[in-house]
């Protein structure tokens, strides 16, 4: 049939199958009917007419569609006679045109083209679109997707950083996809992590224990840094930063800092790698030993101070101790910081050097020569001083010499004639006193002196002194049950036992005699050994005769008990005083 025959045919046609009369001929030979055309559809068209605000478009039916220019990606490109598929969204509107949109066709047939070509977990490219609540709305080629704030990079992104995002092209996973709302979320954070989990891998495997590798100081602890090796981060650990003492890593690197470190350890299975920076260097206590001969003197910064000494760098990693036993010659230091502070410069000499420990014992006296030393030689035994009473205790009195030294007089030898039980008896503080050296001990720190020893013993020369029968005269010093001491010239004691007080019998000697009263005796006894005289103060009347001297040798058992009650009681004292004495308390 010809084209003029159907056009003849067309009314009869039309009435036959009841065709709508506002399709076209050429719809009806394409067979396309009315009823073909359903909203929310997508329908070809041709532009028929392009004007200032958008074109018309015939897609088939009575009227023509309009869609304004703005749905127009190249506005300037578009002309009349170009085809174009278009979504069909209302048949007729109040203007009796069909609604049509451009962009809405090609939103549905790219998430068409997305949905057939992608699924969940497949990658995409796109473009940060714009920044909504919570994320950025990406582009897919016509498609809009949301990327969360979190999916942006691999660590977190402020709020306010998100614009330096926008307009850029990435790729982007496939994180979720719904059908029914049209929705896709993507991420970029799951890709940049397989990434990093890739070259992370590559770059374990190409490393190896003792290489040399650059880096940037990522995060700062307080034991350690993190350093980025450009995928995988390494712990250098505050140990490991200097040969020197450092007590916050913050004190060498700050974060971002540009470092080339050491790999120390690779450990495959965990990803984890252990850097050094001081093993960069040798060790300095590797040449101790030669740069820092004992004997030798050293100056040095004091970095830290202990109860027990301070500690004195000599160099970057090398530390050496002064103990406080170290500090002074004659000085008992408790505590260091009473001679040294943080920061002070000081000079000292190498003691000891441990290179297996890393320690170096250091002196700050030994500078000087030891002072006891110089007194050992300055004063020999038997040299006689003088000096200041500075200190006493039960047991002795301390004396100074010169230059903060002390010798001590035990109370045992501060008379020959006299027992003394207390240092105050015969001494003051401050009082200046005259002593012999007896003994200088410079390893102990020790003097002994003696002030008995500054006259001659008057016991040696006694038998020119005194002769029985000697009539003398001395004062009651000491009263006791048995009798009365009495001193006599040269400070020498002599006893009146209670059988010589008088001739009548007598109970009580304090009934007779009084504590400083002066008598009147006859010497009736001398014995050199016992160092012991005895006295009668009847026999000036009566004289001497043999139960006299028998009455003076009497007492000696009695006052003997005394004696050795006497000598006890001091030996205790004295062993007392001598466990002390191993730490002399001035």
């Amino acid at each position: 049939m010809s084209t003029e025959e159907i056009k003849n045919a067309a009314p009869a046609l039309k009435s036959y199958v009841s065709i709508d009369e506002n399709l076209t001929m050429e719809q009806l030979l394409n067979g396309q009917t009315r009823s073909e055309f359903k909203p929310e559809t997508i329908v070809h068209g041709k532009i028929v007419e392009k004007r200032q605000d958008g074109v018309l478009v015939d897609i088939g039916l009575k009227a023509e569609g309009h869609i304004p220019f703005t749905e127009f990606s190249e506005w300037d490109e578009v002309k009349e006679g170009d085809e174009i598929d278009v979504l069909l969204e209302e048949i007729e509107n109040d203007q009796n045109m069909p609604s049509i949109s451009l962009s809405k066709a090609q939103s549905m047939q790219a998430w068409e083209r997305i949905t057939a070509d992608q699924k969940e977990g497949g990658v995409v490219k796109g473009i940060m679109k714009r920044r909504v609540k919570g994320g950025i709305i990406i582009d897919l080629n016509g498609v809009e997707a949301f990327l969360p704030g979190s999916q942006i990079d691999l660590g977190p992104v402020k709020d306010a950083d998100y614009d330096q995002f926008i307009g850029k092209k990435f790729d982007f996973k496939i994180l979720k996809i719904n059908e029914e709302r049209h929705n896709i979320v993507v991420s970029r954070r799951e890709l940049l992590q397989e990434s990093l989990k890739d070259r992370k891998t590559q770059l374990l495997k190409e490393m190896e224990k003792g290489q040399l590798r650059a880096g940037t100081v990522k995060n700062i602890t307080d034991f350690g840094a993190f350093i980025d090796l450009g995928g995988v981060d390494g712990l250098l650990h505050i140990t490991d930063m200097s040969w020197g003492r450092i007590s916050n890593p913050r004190e060498l690197l700050e974060i971002g800092q540009k470092i080339e470190v050491m790999v120390l350890d690779i450990d495959l299975d965990k990803e984890r790698v252990s850097l050094g920076l001081r093993q960069k260097t040798a060790d300095p206590w590797n040449s101790v030993d030669t740069k820092y001969p004992v004997g030798s003197h050293v100056k040095g910064k004091v970095v830290n101070i202990m109860p027990y000494g301070a500690f004195v760098e000599l160099e970057q990693g090398v530390e050496g101790l002064i103990h406080v036993s170290e500090m002074s010659w004659v000085k008992r230091i408790t505590k260091a910081t009473d001679v040294v502070a943080i920061g002070d410069e000081v000079e000292t000499v190498i003691v000891d050097i441990d290179k297996n420990a890393k320690k170096i014992s250091l002196s700050l006296r030994q500078l000087t020569r030891n002072p006891w030393e110089v007194l050992a030689e300055k004063y020999p035994a038997g040299s006689h001083i003088t000096g200041k009473v500075r200190n006493m205790t039960t047991y002795g009195a301390f004396v100074e010499i010169e230059n903060d030294i002390d010798g001590m007089i035990h109370v045992s030898d501060m008379s020959w004639t006299r027992k003394i039980n207390h240092p105050n008896e015969v001494l003051k503080l401050g009082e200046e006193v005259e002593a012999v050296i007896l003994d200088i001990d410079p390893q102990q720190q020790r003097i002994s002196l003696s002030m008995k020893k500054t006259t001659e013993d008057p016991w040696a020369n006694i038998d020119t002194l005194y002769k029985i029968g000697d009539k003398v005269k001395g004062k009651v010093t000491k009263i006791a049950a048995f009798g009365a001491f009495v001193e006599l010239s040269n400070k020498i004691d002599g006893l009146v036992h209670i059988s010589q007080i008088s001739n009548e019998h007598v109970d009580k000697v304090k009934d007779i005699l009084d504590v400083g009263s002066e008598i009147e005796a006859c010497v009736i006894k001398i014995d050199k050994e016992e160092r012991r005289i005895g006295l009668s103060i009847k026999a000036l009347s009566e004289g001497i005769n043999e139960e006299d001297i028998k009455s003076a040798e009497e007492p000696a058992s009695a006052s003997a008990v005394q004696t050795s009650s006497e000598t006890l009681g001091n030996m205790s004292s004295l062993i007392g005083d001598s466990l002390n004495g191993l730490n002399l308390d001035k």
